[in-house]
C-alpha cells in the first residue's frame, strides 16, 4: 500500500517545472546574472505594485471566507513596501510614471475574477506570490542590494521584518494546504490555478524583455 502524498507536496512537486521555467526566464536571468540594469529592477518592482495592489484587495475580501481566511496573515503584505520602494526608486510622482504591461493586466484581472468567486483559486495565487517572495525573494532582494547598492531603500519588498523564521512560517503554511478541506478535484483545480499563475510569472517576464527591447530599439 503506498502512502499517501500530503497535499502540499504534491502541489509543490507538480509546479517544480513551471516554478524553474519562470525563474529560467530571460529578463529573470539577466537581473540575476548581473547584465540587467537598475531600470530593469525598477520595471519589475512597478510590475509587482499592481500584482499585490489586486491580491491584497482580494485578500480583505478572503478575510470573511473560512477556508483562504486560514492562509491570511499581515506579515505578509508587500503594497507598503513597494510604494516606499517605488518613491525611492522612482521620485514621489511614481504612481503617474508606472503603468501595466498586458501580461500584468490579465494577471490581476485573473487574481479579481478567482478571488470574486473561488476561494481555493486566490489560495493558489496566494501560495504562488508569498511563498516564492520567502523562498527565492529573499536571495534576489539580497542580490539586488549587492548588484545596486541598497540598503533597505529599494529592496523592502523582499524584507519580512516582522517573520523571523521563514521557513518555519512555509511550513506552517504547508501544514494549512494539507488540512484544507478540499477533494481530490478540487485539489487539481487549485493545482492547475498555481500552474497559470507560473504562466503568468513568465509571461510578465517576456513582457519586461519586450518593453526594454522597444525602448532601446
Amino acid at each position: 500500500m503506498s502512502a499517501v502524498i500530503p497535499f502540499s507536496t504534491a502541489l509543490r512537486e507538480r509546479s517544480r517545472t513551471a516554478h524553474s521555467s519562470s525563474e529560467g526566464a530571460g529578463f529573470m536571468t539577466d537581473l540575476m546574472n548581473g547584465s540587467g540594469t537598475r531600470e530593469d529592477y525598477v520595471a519589475l518592482v512597478a510590475q509587482h505594485w499592481f500584482i499585490y495592489a489586486a491580491l491584497e484587495e482580494a485578500t480583505e475580501r478572503m478575510r470573511v471566507d473560512p477556508v483562504a481566511s486560514v492562509f491570511l496573515s499581515d506579515k505578509l503584505t508587500r503594497v507598503p513596501a513597494i510604494e516606499a520602494d517605488l518613491e525611492f526608486l522612482i521620485g514621489a510622482d511614481w504612481r503617474e510614471r508606472i503603468s501595466p504591461l498586458p501580461t500584468t493586466e490579465a494577471y490581476v484581472a485573473r487574481i479579481r475574477r478567482v478571488a470574486a468567486t473561488w476561494p481555493g483559486g486566490f489560495v493558489a495565487h496566494h501560495y504562488t506570490r508569498y511563498l516564492g517572495d520567502l523562498s527565492g525573494g529573499l536571495f534576489i532582494g539580497r542580490l539586488m542590494q549587492r548588484r545596486f547598492g541598497f540598503e533597505t531603500n529599494g529592496v523592502g519588498f523582499y524584507l519580512f521584518g516582522d517573520i523571523a523564521d521563514p521557513e518555519a512560517f512555509k511550513n506552517v503554511y504547508r501544514e494549512q494546504l494539507d488540512a484544507a478541506p478540499w477533494d481530490d478535484e478540487e485539489k487539481e483545480r487549485v493545482i492547475d490555478e498555481v500552474l497559470v499563475a507560473y504562466r503568468f510569472n513568465t509571461d510578465l517576464f517576456t513582457d519586461l524583455a519586450r518593453a526594454k527591447a522597444a525602448q532601446t530599439a
